[in-house]
């Protein structure tokens, strides 16, 4: 996973937010210390942008895919923070 470009990476952290893909230990085991570092990246910058976006009051769909994107990344968090701690890789 160490030739993986920055690009991918954040598709992969948007992936995650869509619910395309979840993230467990399996997933991970390919991803050295320098690509687990910037997919975690990528993932809290995709938290951000989500946050950051205005909050559609009144709009029930929307803030029900909102609060599951955020779970869905929050989970993938935990998931790599325990794997780089399994690991012993520096990640934060």
């Amino acid at each position: 996973m160490a030739g993986q470009n920055k690009k991918s990476l954040k598709a992969l952290a948007v992936d995650i937010a869509e619910g395309y893909l979840s993230i467990n230990p399996l997933y991970l085991k390919p991803f050295d210390e320098e690509s687990l570092k910037s997919l975690y990246h990528f993932v809290t910058r995709v938290q951000i942008e989500i946050r950051i976006a205005p909050f559609p009051y009144n709009e029930i769909e929307l803030i029900r895919k909102r609060n599951l994107q955020l779970q869905r990344l929050y989970a993938a968090t935990t998931v790599i923070k325990n794997f780089a701690r399994e690991k012993k890789y520096k990640v934060f």
